[in-house]
């Protein structure tokens, strides 16, 4: 998984430029109106874009995000002087926003064709989905001459990739009845846990939740992923159980039913579920 650069804070001082001391307060400063605007200035012949944040503060900021270049200057400081700071300031800029970009690019994944011969992911390897004659009435997951294996699925003939997508995203929530409940039961059974319930979800911004009810939903996607990787959801899920919070107990907890969890937490701490192909 490619490394998400980390994300430019204006108090590092690196990233701020000292300033003479500022002058005495003014009702407004007439350029703290320009707060928020889009401008440009010249890096090396080509024009580099920036949002102009004003703040109160003592020296010039810079921040790198999925935004761009964010420049936050205290409110008397000219926009003269803030570009001057930008251009002192140039190499560090480029190098980030081409590391920033970098990053982007390669985060953003291929699109999914649910065709013959597709590759898809499933429990952290590659699954090659088969289309076969409609007289097939299951879907079965057949080991192939190579490691990765193979999803054969029965589609009427003339069937589009949006039937197709429909029949996958079907046979991924039937393996997760399977594999998540497993994992649940697995650990639920090593950490020794009082009864609760617990069921699949297709939530686009969570993996996992708990509640006061003791009920726990598990989102199917997490089939994508190695095991580790679900039982540290599954584990983190758990563990609120007892602590429905993130404090130091809560993690104890995390680490009590899952020694080795960090390694996982890490995997899939920066994955993003609306980037996923289904």
């Amino acid at each position: 998984m490619p490394h998400r650069p980390e994300r430019t804070t204006t108090d590092d001082p690196q990233l701020s430029l000292p300033l003479q001391q500022a002058p005495a307060p003014l009702a407004e400063a007439p350029h703290a109106r320009e707060s928020g605007r889009l401008r440009g200035v010249l890096l090396g012949g080509q024009m580099c874009q920036f949002r102009l944040r004003r703040a109160r503060r003592r020296t010039i900021g810079f921040q790198i995000d999925d935004h761009g270049l964010t420049v936050s200057a205290p409110r008397w400081v000219s926009l003269r002087a803030i570009e001057e700071a930008i251009v002192e300031k140039e190499r560090w800029i480029r190098n980030k926003l081409a590391q920033w970009q970098d990053w982007r690019i390669r985060k953003t994944p291929k699109a999914q064709r649910f065709v013959d011969g597709a590759q898809l992911a499933y429990l952290g390897q590659e699954l090659t989905l088969r289309l076969g004659a409609a007289d097939e009435r299951t879907a079965a997951l057949r080991s192939g001459l190579h490691p990765a294996q193979e999803l054969h699925l029965a589609m009427p003939p003339g069937a589009d990739e949006a039937e197709v997508r429909l029949a996958v995203q079907t046979w991924y929530v039937k393996q997760a009845i399977l594999i998540l409940g497993e994992r649940v039961q697995w650990l639920a059974t090593r950490g020794g846990l009082r009864p609760f319930s617990w069921k699949l979800s297709s939530a686009r911004t969570q993996w996992g939740s708990c509640n006061e009810d003791r009920r726990i939903r598990l989102n199917w996607r997490l089939l994508f992923f190695p095991i580790p990787v679900i039982d540290y959801v599954v584990a983190h899920e758990l563990a609120h159980l007892a602590e429905l919070n993130h404090g130091p107990r809560f993690w104890r907890e995390v680490e009590r039913l899952m020694p080795d969890f960090q390694a996982a937490r890490s995997r899939i701490k920066d994955e993003e579920l609306a980037a996923l192909p289904l």
